[in-house]
């Protein structure tokens, strides 16, 4: 690789991380070649990018972001072969990881990345699998929001109901 091809990689990974949340390292490193081909196109269908970089490399492009990205976290899990999973959802690696590995000991999970928040090693997994999705968080918060306001209303129309029969019924003794 030469000098321009490694400053491009690490241009690419810069403006990649920069633009992406979630991220798992794994190492794949002793799959055959028709198990990389399986792995790669269950990634290619749940949206995940997976690419095979070199440490150095990534390394260097994290060091280049600011300390608040908590990078610093992850050179540990930059040691031998290094695969890297980049997705728009946290918990998308983490399940597509628990399949696969139904028929191979590998990938192995080296670390995530979660939102500035690092998780090393492969006993992981079951927890970055039970992770909510950020749509699911929302749609939970929602739910809760929304209950009270139904309470309100339901409370409001029943009484109204209510008051209004009661008028009804002293209008009725009046007469």
């Amino acid at each position: 690789m030469t000098k321009a091809e490694k400053t491009a990689t690490i241009e690419a990974l810069k403006e990649k991380l920069d633009n992406i949340s979630y991220f798992y390292i794994t190492d794949s490193s002793t799959l055959t070649v028709a198990q990389v081909n399986k792995f790669r196109r269950m990634c290619f269908e749940r949206g995940i990018e997976m690419r095979v970089v070199k440490n150095t490399l990534v390394k260097k492009a994290m060091e280049t972001a600011p300390e608040s990205r908590n990078y610093a976290e992850l050179f540990e899990a930059l040691e031998g072969p290094t695969a890297i999973l980049f997705t728009d959802t946290a918990n998308a690696p983490a399940k597509l990881l628990k399949v696969f590995r139904q028929e191979s000991e590998k990938p192995t999970l080296k670390a995530a990345y979660i939102d500035t928040d690092v998780f090393l090693g492969d006993n992981q997994i079951e927890v970055l699998a039970t992770l909510k999705s950020k749509e699911d968080l929302i749609g939970e918060i929602i739910t809760l929001l929304q209950s009270p306001a139904k309470n309100v209303l339901g409370a409001l129309q029943s009484g109204g109901q209510k008051l209004a029969g009661i008028v009804k019924a002293l209008e009725e003794r009046g007469a």
